[in-house]
């Protein structure tokens, strides 16, 4: 009897637990980003006085110098993005692989960063958005894969319809190996390619069903959640 009050305690405990460490965890990475910028570009870094040095002329306290240089530095990103969205975008991408991607670690480190901002970057990835998740079943009856389809326009080999289709093996950004397959091997897949991503990101633990529900569930915007 008293074992099994002390389990139900201990059950109960850890579900108390269980429910409150998202939140702390949440609260401890945020902590944890906030040191590293601090430790990146706080006002004792280089960059931190090169911020306060921005500052200075609005500015006599080193304090508020930080404040208004990196005020100054957020500022200057907007004619920077609108530069960027006039046409600058595709000779700073070449100057840039002409330069940093060619450096020998410099450039592997920008690589990576540059993949990682391209899932935050929704132009970049338009035209994956347009895309349509199948599956493509090799032999009409073998192995399924699950894939991107560009578009369903077909190519005529041999004198049989063929369509392209895209099987990634990177979902962030999806990237992968392009494939022309007969047309009747394709089956349209009931997801999004939202949920093609989550599928390939959780390595299968996400199983299709689960996927294609999440991709059918209504998107609420801003604006809806306001009224």
């Amino acid at each position: 009897m008293f074992r099994q009050s002390v389990q139900s305690l201990v059950t109960t405990w850890l579900t108390g637990l269980l429910a409150l460490l998202p939140l702390v965890l949440t609260l401890a990475l945020l902590a944890w980003l906030l040191s590293l910028l601090n430790t990146l570009v706080g006002p004792s870094t280089v960059i931190g006085q090169l911020l306060g040095a921005l500052g200075q002329p609005f500015a006599s306290n080193p304090a508020l110098a930080y404040l208004v240089g990196t005020l100054v530095l957020l500022g200057s990103l907007y004619p920077l993005g609108l530069a960027v969205q006039l046409g600058l975008r595709r000779p700073l991408g070449w100057l840039l692989d002409m330069t940093l991607r060619r450096a020998p670690l410099i450039g592997s480190l920008y690589s990576l960063a540059d993949r990682f901002v391209g899932l935050l970057d929704r132009s970049k990835n338009a035209d994956i958005a347009a895309m349509s998740p199948v599956w493509c079943v090799f032999g009409g009856d073998g192995a399924a894969v699950l894939a991107l389809q560009p578009n369903p326009d077909t190519v005529e080999i041999d004198g049989r319809p063929y369509c392209a289709i895209l099987v990634p093996t990177a979902p962030i950004p999806v990237g992968g190996g392009l494939i022309y397959v007969p047309v009747e091997w394709l089956r349209p897949a009931d997801m999004g390619v939202e949920g093609l991503t989550s599928i390939y990101l959780s390595m299968g633990l996400t199983p299709p069903q689960q996927a294609s529900r999440q991709a059918k569930e209504p998107v609420v915007s801003e604006d809806d959640q306001i009224s």
